[in-house]
């Protein structure tokens, strides 16, 4: 192991260990908490994507509303309740519906499961279908998707419709905020760890040959076709967890407010790997990290206007940063790097 891969996993270890305090150390923020594990989760999945492979997505939030109502429909059904019964009972009789601690989250659990079951076939499905097509067409397309999706899940009478749905209420023996935080964090660490191997292994290789010359990857036999579908498959399966996490966090499912938010979800997701840095390994999690940051005090300081000023960041970003924080960093080390050699050299 060189300096600069044991550095990175000195760093690896250092934010590990924060993560695992900040519920001690920030006990009246495990909303935003939760957030952050939520938003580095769709912030990598993107990445797979948009920064490996050069294909900017919006079709990702359908994984991510997908994963929230499945959550949300299976802790009802283990419950041993009827869908159609629970989603007409939001008029105040909710409270009737309860489950025991263990049925609670072990419910939750297998929700995820099967979310990220599902939607990486799902994954795979659409990927074979709308990875044929590159550039402004397939991000058009994978906006369609996202639209689409939010307004067919606004028809399901089963699933409460336009009207949304709530997820069912914790037991008194349950501290949903520390088991949300904390089964992101894990989630966040199993796919941290997935995506440094990968970018090792032939795939990785081939992921980013497809993101320079996609081409020239074909003409070499490399199966493009092939690893573009995996890896958005592979994505869906933890934007789909982080959707299950997030609407559990959040209590209530909005079809196109919530669930398959474009203006926000959908956007938030492409916007923090460029302010970290995409294509690289730390920027999406960085980048998630700053944007929640300001996205609190955009909200708590400039309410009313927070979303102008989001505006603005994109434009300031797209405009000034393009490389992100990643890059930033890359091109001080090589200046510092090229001032050194220079000044040993007159010396």
């Amino acid at each position: 192991m060189n300096n600069k891969s044991a550095s990175q996993w000195v760093w690896a270890l250092l934010a590990l260990a924060l993560a695992l305090a900040a519920p001690f150390l920030l006990p009246h923020n495990m909303a935003q908490l939760i957030d952050l594990m939520v938003f580095i989760l769709i912030a990598l999945g993107w990445d797979m994507l948009g920064g490996q492979m050069g294909y900017n997505s919006f079709g990702n939030i359908l994984f991510f509303g997908v994963g929230m109502y499945l959550v949300a429909s299976t802790q009802v059904i283990m419950g041993g309740y009827s869908l159609a019964e629970y989603n007409s009972a939001k008029g105040g009789n909710l409270e009737s519906f309860t489950l025991t601690s263990s049925t609670f989250v072990i419910s939750l659990l297998v929700g995820l499961l099967l979310a990220a079951i599902l939607n990486f076939v799902i994954g795979l499905i659409v990927g074979k279908q709308l990875l044929q097509t590159r550039g402004h067409y397939f991000a058009v397309a994978t906006l369609g998707l996202g639209v689409a999706a939010g307004e067919f899940a606004g028809t399901i009478d089963a699933l409460g419709g336009g009207s949304g749905m709530n997820f069912v209420q914790p037991p008194a023996g349950v501290h949903l905020a520390s088991l949300l935080y904390y089964l992101g964090l894990g989630v966040v660490v199993i796919f941290f760890l997935f995506l440094v191997w990968l970018h090792r292994t032939r795939f990785g290789f081939v992921m980013n040959a497809i993101r320079d010359n996609e081409d020239k990857a074909e003409a070499m036999g490399l199966p493009t076709a092939r690893v573009k579908a995996i890896s958005w498959a592979v994505a869906a399966v933890f934007t789909a967890i982080a959707g299950g996490l997030y609407g559990a966090g959040k209590n209530f499912i909005d079809p196109t407010e919530v669930a398959f938010s474009l203006p926000t979800i959908g956007v938030w997701m492409l916007l923090m790997p460029l302010i970290g840095g995409k294509g690289t390994l730390w920027g999406p999690i960085i980048g998630a990290v700053i944007f929640q940051l300001l996205k609190e005090l955009f909200w708590t300081y400039l309410f009313g206007w927070q979303r102008v000023a989001l505006g603005l960041l994109i434009v300031i970003i797209v405009v000034f940063f393009p490389d992100g924080v990643m890059g930033g960093l890359k091109y001080l080390r090589a200046r510092v790097g090229r001032s050194g050699a220079t000044d040993g050299a007159r010396s």
